[in-house]
């Protein structure tokens, strides 16, 4: 059995679980194609972006269970673990990928909401009488 590389993006409330192991560049998320899963283009050249910057493309199969978010952060979760499990394969990869942006993390996250406010950062309005 080929050895399989494993990485564990997060991007927002997304978090992809992913697996790569050596072949035809057949990518599966959540049990089904990147094309079933993703209706969106840029979704998918997201996810495939840290294999065109390795020259890597179609040398992997992927596998991939991703649970949370949107289809945005999904595919920035998954561009994350596939980063991970590549320099896992090999680590000289990484000053490609770090000039790229894809080694670090998005830690963005939505802000909490306070009380007495109407939101994160909303004021309920002010009257002065």
């Amino acid at each position: 059995m080929a050895e399989a590389y494993y990485g564990t993006g997060k991007r927002k409330t997304s978090v992809a679980r992913t697996w790569l192991r050596p072949g035809k560049g057949i990518i599966t998320i959540n049990n089904r194609t990147i094309e079933d899963y993703f209706g969106r283009e840029t979704a998918k050249v997201v996810v495939e972006q840290p294999f065109v910057l390795t020259d890597t493309y179609g040398s992997f199969d992927v596998k991939v269970n991703v649970t949370g978010g949107g289809v945005s952060g999904q595919a920035a979760a998954i561009r994350h673990g596939i980063t991970k499990a590549l320099l896992q394969f090999n680590p000289e990869f990484r000053p490609i990928l770090k000039k790229a942006g894809l080694v670090t993390c998005d830690a963005r996250i939505k802000e909490r909401k306070k009380y007495g406010q109407k939101g994160a950062r909303a004021r309920f309005q002010y009257s002065k009488r």
